[in-house]
């Protein structure tokens, strides 16, 4: 197993603690959080970093800047997309000195990297996995891991064939709001947890964003149950501390889709761009229109596609009555056409409750930080406020220290190994089974992970 970016334990995913060998470390915390990354390595080799994947994300996020802030810690070796055009322009704009491949295999044994990012569509996710790692690498993944139970069952036995392991990053563990919720959780301050009300609302902007893409597709995405759902449950599998028992769902399409006044292939040979409150120009993104817009001739993906599509077959509005290992219980909700984009979450305890209602955007007030409320059955209310951070809630950054900076701490249990990515989507999958069956579905039916009353 490398012993470098990734020592990574099966049993306690430890981003990068102990990731390289006989380096010396001075307080890498402190120097961290002083933002002086440079100060914490002294003489240890670089970790060999590959890329498949080289969209928005696998360029902005898992690319320039990764080059820009962590070049003290990682090279990277290799970049593949299947577009070429893509390629070219994703290469560019990650700035990386390195070979380029639409040859994925190719590419794992020319280079040999040591760690392989994978930012494909989500319903390839198990394949550069499991070969990632059978040609040598551990594996640092978007979410969602993978769409169905049988390639998350892939993905377990690959892990253990290979001996290798994969993180899913998911960055909503790390946004200091969300971090300080599980610090109330674990402090005791309400009780014991007996429920949560959790609804996530997206708005017509970010929403209507995944019905232009490739995600309309629940082929492609797993629908928005596993695709943005995924995080939300993580989530919950995190502050509750323990695993999924059973899921009820019901879901509908009833907005996007079908359901429009007209319809189009994209929004760029519309006919009815005056009066569609969904026309988007994406010429006028740059960024969206070198990437995707100049190249959409290599493979026909269009970007920009029509939000009413008549191939649109996910849900746009989504609930489900999660029960958990150790009895609690959740309401959740997702909808994707709402007015302004944010969650409501609550948490009910034995000796009171925690609530935080999150708007993320068109804000009403010039307010900087996000509140967490305390209320006790017999006490007064105690209100809590965390600066708001850039970049998911101030999460992203902390989550890349985490997997590229040795011996960064992980004290808050935020670090998501195969079992975590796997429990994320398992909700999401049985949701979307629960609608089509009419009946409760249980996460034990559907891989080799048998769910635990409380987590290690």
């Amino acid at each position: 197993m490398n012993n470098k970016l990734h020592s990574m334990s099966r049993r306690k995913f430890l981003a990068v603690s102990g990731a390289i060998a006989g380096t010396t470390l001075v307080d890498p915390k402190s120097q961290i959080l002083a933002g002086n990354t440079s100060a914490i390595r002294q003489n240890a080799a670089k970790t060999k970093v590959a890329v498949v994947g080289l969209g928005n994300r696998g360029t902005g996020m898992w690319g320039g800047s990764v080059v820009k802030d962590y070049s003290n810690f990682v090279e990277y070796v290799g970049l593949c997309d299947h577009n070429p055009g893509r390629l070219e322009t994703g290469s560019q704009m990650i700035g990386a000195n390195c070979p380029t491949y639409t040859d994925f295999e190719q590419m794992m044994r020319e280079v040999k990297p040591e760690v392989l990012i994978v930012t494909t569509d989500d319903n390839t996710h198990d394949y550069f996995i499991e070969k990632g790692m059978e040609m040598g690498a551990d594996i640092i993944c978007e979410k969602p891991m993978a769409i169905d139970e049988k390639k998350i069952q892939t993905i377990i036995d690959a892990e253990k064939r290979t001996g290798k392991s994969c993180r899913v990053t998911f960055n909503y563990r790390y946004s200091p709001h969300r971090a300080k919720m599980w610090e109330i959780l674990r402090s005791g301050e309400i009780g014991d947890l007996t429920s949560v009300d959790f609804h996530w609302y997206l708005d017509t902007s970010h929403g209507a964003d995944y019905f232009r893409r490739w995600h309309r597709l629940v082929e492609k995405g797993g629908s928005l149950w596993v695709h943005k759902a995924s995080h939300h449950f993580d989530l919950l599998n995190w502050w509750i501390q323990s695993d999924p028992e059973s899921v009820y769902a019901l879901g509908d399409l009833e907005f996007y889709g079908k359901n429009g006044p007209f319809r189009a292939d994209n929004c760029r040979s519309c006919p009815h761009t005056k009066e569609c409150n969904f026309y988007w120009d994406i010429t006028k993104d740059q960024r969206l229109k070198r990437l995707y817009v100049d190249n959409e001739k290599y493979d026909g993906y269009h970007r920009d596609g029509c939000v009413f599509r008549n191939d649109v077959n996910i849900y746009d509005k989504m609930a489900a009555t999660i029960k958990y290992k150790n009895g609690v219980q959740v309401a959740y909700s997702l909808t994707t056409y709402s007015p302004y984009e944010g969650y409501r979450i609550a948490f009910n305890g034995t000796k009171g409750r925690m609530d935080a209602w999150i708007q993320e955007s068109n804000p009403t007030s010039d307010v900087n930080y996000d509140e967490i409320v305390i209320a006790k059955n017999f006490g007064k209310r105690e209100y809590i406020q965390i600066p708001q951070g850039s970049g998911h809630g101030g999460g992203d950054k902390l989550l890349k220290d985490q997997v590229f900076i040795p011996n960064t701490p992980d004290l808050l249990k935020q670090a998501a190994g195969v079992r975590d990515g796997a429990l994320a989507c398992l909700v999401g999958i049985a949701a979307r089974k629960s609608i089509s069956t009419k009946e409760t579905v249980y996460i034990k039916d559907l891989t080799s992970i048998k769910p635990q009353e409380k987590k290690a």
